[in-house]
């Protein structure tokens, strides 16, 4: 084939021309600047978090937090913020990775959750063993003054209690309940309020698709509701099977929590595509399952994820934020627990050592179909 040399070169000239004026102006970017992120497709709906771990937070995990940073507009801490690390010891406060965890949030402009004020699993060690009430109290009251007044105006919410309620609705038989009576979810909301009244609080927990707990979780936010007790939202972890919970379940759950007037938060969304023992309760953290560890029958992909389940983990995701979307006004915030499934903590929960594949990047730091799903759910 014969090139028309002047007419080519003429049109590569007038190209070049076009593309050094418009980088001048600052109107030309490629593909991978112009890329639109899960947080920028969906930050007209609602939040879209991640839970990151120390190694993101203390800069171990470069290429994580570069995911983090592009892809999300909301963090929250995995373990750093957590009374057994924050303070292990009586008066001893350990606020090194939180404060590095603050800083990324604050320099990065996101919305900022901290993780967890009160919770019975992960507790210090000297909190279990204090015998006297009075002693109990004036450690908590300690513990919540000091670590809500440090990131006061920098932490947008607080999970401000979490995990209280058994699976038939009643409250849990923690150190907490017996410390400090039945009441103490309402004053422990009292305290984190009079430290930040501005923040966000939050209840969190597990399993509220099924109707007995989130029933007992309604109860209380009314009785707080009542007694005029600040409370913004519950958060619904989502730990979540490729086959349940049903969407009709799921949405149940935004229409009941939306109806008190509080907003609903889904704060700790993965799906996980193993099989699991049929005892399993929610996301309880104390069940042992070690009898398991070894079994090829729980750990079916430990080469890879086949190519059908990857389709129904992606078609999962897809299904399930149609639905977040339909209510995008009830719903504040949508958080991954995990960034990649590599780090995820499903590889070693109920059963150790198994290889899941719960999030939207994979272990190469690579984008799975399913984050392709929900990027695509949003209109150009």
């Amino acid at each position: 084939m014969k090139i028309n040399i002047t007419k080519f070169t003429v049109t590569s000239i007038i190209l070049i021309i076009v593309c050094s004026i418009s980088c001048a102006n600052g109107l030309y970017k490629s593909n991978i600047d112009t890329k639109e992120s899960l947080s920028d497709k969906y930050k007209d709906l609602f939040y879209i978090g991640a839970a990151i771990n120390e190694d993101i937070i203390m800069g171990r995990d470069s290429k994580s937090e570069n995911i983090v940073r592009s892809e999300f507009n909301s963090i929250t801490p995995e373990n750093s913020l957590k009374w057994m690390y924050v303070q292990p010891a009586p008066n001893h406060f350990n606020f090194v990775a939180g404060d590095k965890y603050v800083e990324l949030g604050v320099k990065n402009n996101m919305y900022i959750v901290g993780h967890a004020l009160v919770w019975h699993n992960q507790l210090a060690d000297f909190m279990k063993r204090t015998e006297s009430s009075d002693e109990f109290i004036n450690h908590v009251e300690n513990h919540i003054g000091t670590v809500v007044s440090r990131y006061k105006g920098k932490i947008d919410a607080w999970d401000v209690v979490n995990e209280a309620f058994n699976e038939d609705g009643s409250l849990r038989s923690s150190v907490f309940k017996n410390q400090m009576g039945d009441n103490y979810i309402e004053n422990i909301f009292k305290l984190v309020e009079i430290s930040d009244p501005d923040a966000d609080l939050i209840y969190n927990d597990y399993n509220l698709y099924k109707p007995a707990k989130l029933a007992g979780v309604l109860e209380m936010v009314k009785r707080l509701q009542s007694n005029g007790t600040k409370i913004s939202a519950i958060g619904a972890q989502a730990h979540w099977r490729l086959d349940s919970p049903s969407l009709k379940e799921i949405e149940q759950i935004i229409l009941n929590i939306s109806e008190l007037g509080v907003e609903v938060m889904f704060t700790e969304l993965d799906i996980t595509v193993l099989p699991n023992p049929w005892k399993l309760v929610g996301a309880e953290v104390t069940q042992n399952f070690s009898k398991f560890e070894g079994d090829p029958k729980m750990n079916p992909y430990e080469n890879g994820l086949p190519q059908s389940i990857e389709k129904q983990l992606a078609k999962r995701y897809e299904d399930i934020f149609k639905l977040f979307i339909k209510h995008q006004d009830k719903i504040s915030r949508v958080t991954f627990w995990g960034v990649m499934d590599k780090h995820s903590w499903l590889n070693d929960w109920p059963i150790k050592g198994r290889t899941n594949y719960p999030l939207l990047f994979d272990r190469y730091y690579k984008p799975k179909q399913a984050y392709n799903k929900l990027i695509n759910l949003i209109g150009n």
